[in-house]
């Protein structure tokens, strides 16, 4: 079971989209730019079944910022973002309305 203090490790901060590439190696994966306001990060996403590009850019997602980056399918993910599926698919977590970019999830 986690506790308040695991959780509390957690970076967890509102990124705005700013593009979406096709992974070169894999068909299920994007590579997308999140800005976090203070840095912009790049993650590996598969949500490729679920969103269109043009979907996505401009979205504003809930992103773990501290997560250790790993390398999936040989690009870098320095970070992940939310999301939940169900039998319709997958959809990420998002706030309800615009908020700043950079704003910690609590």
């Amino acid at each position: 079971m986690a506790t308040i203090e695991d959780f509390k490790k957690l970076d967890l901060r509102i990124g705005q989209i700013k593009q979406v590439c096709v992974h070169p190696h894999a068909d299920k994966l994007y590579v997308l730019k999140v800005d976090l306001g203070d840095k912009t990060k790049q993650l590996v996403a598969g949500i490729r079944a679920s969103y269109k590009e043009e979907q996505l850019l401009g979205k504003q997602v809930v992103v773990i910022d501290n997560l250790e980056p790993a390398i999936l399918r040989g690009v870098e993910s320095q970070g992940m973002l939310l999301a939940t599926q169900d039998e319709s698919g997958i959809v990420i977590i998002s706030p309800e309305r615009k908020v700043k970019v950079g704003s910690i999830v609590k």
